[in-house]
């Protein structure tokens, strides 16, 4: 009589054939990679934020904006204070800008370059792609 682990032992010992399956990409649909290229950039500007929160934090902490408003204040005879230019305030508010500008530059290139590609798949033939099954 052969035990379960016998028939795990020689099951497991067979080699199974992957099967393999080479597929052609043809058309990546517009508004999918609008709506991809979209979350893409929510998800980049969220970060492009939290980054320059976080740099301005340091560079805060470190007293490196001081040190500079000192230095200009030595070249410009105190007529120019740092210090009122690049607040947090400020510096947040480009954050966002810079951000929302992303946002609809990423989203609009993203649209542009499903409208390329489904253009050159007339030219090419599409991207061949290959799947393999384990």
């Amino acid at each position: 009589m052969s035990s379960v682990a016998d028939k795990l032992a020689r099951k497991s010992s067979s080699k199974t054939s992957a099967k393999q399956v080479r597929l052609r990409l043809v058309y990546v649909d517009f508004w999918s990679a609008v709506k991809l290229s979209f979350l893409a950039s929510v998800a980049l500007a969220i970060v492009t934020v939290v980054v320059v929160f976080l740099v301005y934090m340091v560079l805060q902490t470190t007293g490196l904006i001081s040190q500079l408003d000192e230095l200009l204040s030595a070249f410009t005879d105190g007529s120019f204070v740092l210090s009122d230019v690049v607040g947090l305030p400020q510096v947040m508010a480009f954050a966002a800008i810079v951000a929302i500008l992303n946002l609809i530059v990423l989203t609009v290139l993203g649209a542009v370059v499903a409208g390329i590609y489904n253009l050159m798949v007339k030219v090419t033939g599409g991207l061949l792609v290959g799947f393999t099954s384990n």
